[in-house]
C-alpha cells in the first residue's frame, strides 16, 4: 500500500511539467507574445521610475518628474511642437548664419497620428504619445514573431521577440518617439517582402517613409531584392506581373526616400532647407560642413578617437560587420532580412554622423536579434536577458537622464 501510494506521489510529481509543457504547447501564440510583451514593460517601467525620482530639474522637467513627462523630454519635446504648431515657413538661423536646429529634421506622421487622437479623444500630449508608443511597440513584437517564425523555431522566434522587448534600447519604445511607430511599419514591410506581397507595399512603404528616413535604404533593399530574384529565377520562379510589382515598389520607395526632403524645399524656398537642418546637429562637434556622403563616421571617429585611430576604428567596424553577415547564425535568417540589413548599414554609413544617438539609429538593425535567438541553452537565454536589463539602465543613464549641459542626446 505504502509503495502505491509513493509511486503515485512520483507520478504527480513527474506529470505536474509535462502538464505544464502541454498547457505551453496549446496557449496561442499571440498570448506567449503578450506575456513577454507585458513582463518587459513591468521591468523597463520600474527602471524608468527610478531615474525619474532622482532626475533634478532640466530643460525639459521640474525635480523628480511624473512619468509622462519623464518619458516625453529630448526629441519628443519636437514632436509636440510639430503636433501643437507644424512646421516652420522660415528657417531659423544661429549667430554665425546658418541653419539652426529646428522642426523640419523629424518627419510628421508620429505627431499627426498622436495629434489626431488627441482631437478625438480630448487626452493631452504626454500620455497619448505614451500610449501610441507603446500600442505600436505591441504590435511590432506580434509582427516580429510572425517574421522570425518563418526562418526560426517557435521556441528561437519567442526568444527573439523576448530579446526585442529586453533590448537595452526598449525604453524608447514607450516614450514620446516616432522609432515604435517606425519598427512596427518596418517588420510589417519586411514581412510582406519575405511573403512577396508587393502591392500591399506600396501604402506601407509611403507612411513609413514619412515616419523615419527610411526609403531610400528600403529602396536599395528592394533593388537587391530584385537582382537577387532574378538570379535565381530558374530555381525560385519570377514571374513577369511579380517583377513589375517588385521593380515598381522599389522605385516608389526610392520617390519617398526624397519626398521630405522636397516638401521641406517647397514649405521653406531651399532647396537644401532638410540636409542644412539635419547638418545643424552636427555641428557642434565638427562645425559647419558640407554632406559628403560616406564621410560622416571618419568624421565623428576623428573627433572622437583622433587620427589614425579612430578612422581604423571605423574601417575595422566595417570589416566585422561584413564578417558577421556571413555568420551560419545570421545566414539562417534568410536573404531579405540580410539585405535590408546590409542596405541600412549601407545607408548609415554614407550619411549619419555618429555620436550618442547612434545607438538609437541601429534599432532598424533589429532583425540580427533572431541570430542571438538561436541557441537554445537556458543560461545562455537567461544571462543574455540580465546583459540587457543592464545595458536598459546604462543606456538611460549615459542618454536619456539629464545631468546639467547633457552632451549625450538619446
Amino acid at each position: 500500500m505504502a509503495h502505491g501510494t509513493a509511486a503515485r506521489r512520483r507520478t504527480g510529481r513527474s506529470s505536474l511539467p509535462v502538464a505544464l509543457r502541454v498547457r505551453y504547447r496549446l496557449t496561442p501564440w499571440w498570448l506567449r507574445v503578450t506575456a513577454v510583451f507585458l513582463l518587459s514593460r513591468v521591468v523597463t517601467t520600474i527602471l524608468v521610475l527610478i531615474l525619474a525620482s532622482v532626475q533634478k530639474a532640466n530643460p525639459w522637467t521640474a525635480d523628480h518628474p511624473d512619468y509622462f513627462s519623464f518619458a516625453t523630454m529630448w526629441d519628443g519635446r519636437w514632436y509636440q511642437i510639430i503636433a501643437g504648431w507644424g512646421y516652420p515657413n522660415e528657417l531659423p538661423l544661429d549667430a554665425t548664419g546658418h541653419v539652426a536646429e529646428n522642426a523640419w529634421a523629424f518627419m510628421p506622421v508620429y505627431p499627426m497620428l498622436v495629434r489626431g487622437l488627441m482631437e478625438i479623444t480630448g487626452v493631452p500630449w504626454a500620455p497619448m504619445a505614451v500610449f501610441v508608443s507603446v500600442a505600436c511597440a505591441f504590435g511590432t513584437a506580434l509582427l516580429f514573431y510572425r517574421m522570425m517564425i518563418r526562418v526560426l523555431p517557435a521556441g528561437s522566434a519567442l526568444f527573439a521577440v523576448a530579446l526585442f522587448c529586453f533590448a537595452p534600447l526598449s525604453p524608447l519604445l514607450q516614450f514620446a518617439y516616432a522609432e515604435s511607430l517606425y519598427l512596427m511599419l518596418l517588420t510589417l514591410a519586411l514581412l510582406l517582402l519575405m511573403e512577396r506581397r508587393y502591392a500591399l507595399l506600396f501604402p506601407v512603404v509611403a507612411v513609413m517613409a514619412l515616419t523615419r528616413p527610411s526609403g531610400l535604404a528600403f529602396a536599395l533593399a528592394l533593388g537587391l531584392h530584385v537582382i537577387y530574384r532574378f538570379a535565381v529565377r530558374r530555381r525560385e520562379p519570377f514571374p513577369l506581373k511579380e517583377r513589375v510589382l517588385a521593380e515598381s515598389v522599389a522605385v516608389f520607395s526610392g520617390v519617398m526616400g526624397l519626398a521630405w526632403l522636397l516638401a521641406a524645399a517647397v514649405a521653406t524656398g531651399d532647396l537644401m532647407s532638410y540636409t542644412d537642418t539635419e547638418l545643424a546637429w552636427r555641428a557642434p562637434y565638427i562645425g559647419h560642413r558640407e554632406l559628403l556622403p560616406f564621410t560622416p563616421w571618419f568624421q565623428s571617429a576623428d573627433w572622437w578617437l583622433g587620427s589614425p585611430r579612430g578612422p581604423i576604428l571605423v574601417v575595422l567596424l566595417i570589416v566585422a560587420f561584413v564578417a558577421f553577415m556571413f555568420t551560419p547564425a545570421v545566414k539562417r535568417l534568410g536573404v531579405d532580412l540580410r539585405l535590408w540589413v546590409a542596405s541600412y548599414a549601407l545607408y548609415l554609413l554614407a550619411v549619419f554622423f555618429p555620436q550618442s544617438s547612434v545607438f538609437r539609429l541601429l534599432m532598424p538593425f533589429f532583425p540580427l536579434l533572431g541570430a542571438l535567438a538561436v541557441p537554445r541553452s537556458r543560461i545562455y537565454r537567461v544571462l543574455l536577458l540580465l546583459v540587457c536589463v543592464a545595458l536598459q539602465w546604462g543606456w538611460l543613464l549615459i542618454a536619456w537622464g539629464v545631468d546639467g549641459r547633457d552632451w549625450t542626446p538619446p
